[in-house]
C-alpha cells in the first residue's frame, strides 16, 4: 500500500475516533443535566423557615448548622445521582436543628458522585472547628461515601451499599434502607453486607422507598412508600443522633 494512501486511511480512522469521543462526551454531559430531580418546594420552604436552623451556601456545598452555632460533630452528605442537593435539606434539617450536627450537603460534579474526585477534606473545610466527621450518602452518593469512609470517623448509608471492601475497618457504620425500595432493594443491600464491618448496624425502615430518603418527589423504578416522609425523617434523625453520640 502506498505511504500516502496509508496516511489517509490512518487520518480517517483517527478523525472517526475523535468524533466518536466528542459525541460520547457530549452525550454524557447532556445526560447528566437532563432529568435532574429538584427539591419539593413545600418541604424546602418549611426547612428554610425553621428558626433553629441556619442554611448557608458555601464553596463546599450547602451547610446546615444549628442556629445557636453549637456543633461538635459534622456530617458530609453526598446526594444520589441526578438529585438536586437542595432535595435533602428537609430530610437532614433536624440533625442540625435538634442534634447539634453540622451537615455539609455536597454538590457533586455533573450531578453524579462518581464524577467527583474530591476528598473528604474538600467538604469538612466548611466547618473547621468541627473535629469529628461522619460521611454519608444516598444511593450512588453512598457508594462514593464508602470510598471516603477511611478518612472519616463513621459511615452512614442511605438506601445504598458499598462497592468498596470496608470489612476490616474499625469504625461505626450505619446502613439505613427501606423495605419498599425498588432501586437499592433489600436484596441488594443484603448481598453487599459482607463489605461492611461485622459490627455494622443495618436498619430497614418498614414502608420506606428509595425516594423516602430525600424530599425531591417520586423516582422512576422505585417502590411505593407506605410510610410518611415525616416518619422517615424522624427515624433518620434518631439513628444518626445516636451514632453522633458514639463519635463525640
Amino acid at each position: 500500500m502506498p505511504v500516502t494512501r496509508a496516511k489517509r486511511i490512518l487520518s480517517r480512522i483517527l478523525l472517526s475516533l475523535a468524533a466518536l469521543l466528542v459525541l460520547t462526551l457530549g452525550g454524557t454531559l447532556v445526560w447528566t443535566q437532563v432529568g435532574v430531580m429538584s427539591a419539593e418546594p413545600g418541604p424546602l420552604a418549611h426547612a428554610e423557615a425553621n428558626p433553629a436552623l441556619t442554611i448557608e451556601s458555601a464553596p463546599e456545598g450547602i451547610v446546615l448548622s444549628p442556629a445557636d452555632g453549637d456543633a461538635d460533630v459534622g456530617l458530609v452528605f453526598i446526594p444520589g445521582a441526578k438529585v438536586q442537593p437542595e432535595g435533602y435539606i428537609a430530610t437532614l434539617q433536624d440533625l442540625a436543628a435538634e442534634d447539634g450536627i453540622t451537615v455539609v450537603i455536597t454538590r457533586p460534579w455533573l450531578n453524579l458522585a462518581f464524577f467527583d474526585p474530591r476528598g473528604l477534606d474538600a467538604f469538612t473545610s466548611a466547618a473547621p472547628d468541627v473535629d469529628s466527621w461522619m460521611v454519608s450518602g444516598h444511593s450512588l452518593g453512598g457508594v462514593r461515601a464508602c470510598q471516603l469512609a477511611p478518612d472519616a470517623d463513621a459511615l452512614v448509608l442511605f438506601a445504598s451499599y458499598c462497592a468498596t471492601d470496608l470489612s476490616d475497618y474499625r469504625m461505626p457504620v450505619l446502613s439505613v434502607s427501606g423495605s419498599e425500595d425498588g432501586l437499592s432493594t433489600p436484596q441488594k443491600v443484603a448481598d453487599a453486607r459482607d463489605l461492611l464491618p461485622a459490627d455494622a448496624r443495618l436498619v430497614e425502615i418498614d414502608g420506606a422507598s428509595h425516594a423516602s430518603f430525600g424530599a425531591y418527589g417520586p423516582q422512576g423504578g422505585d417502590g411505593e412508600p407506605t410510610v410518611s416522609d415525616q416518619a422517615v425523617r424522624a427515624r433518620i434523625t434518631e439513628l444518626i443522633g445516636t451514632l453522633a453520640a458514639e463519635v463525640r
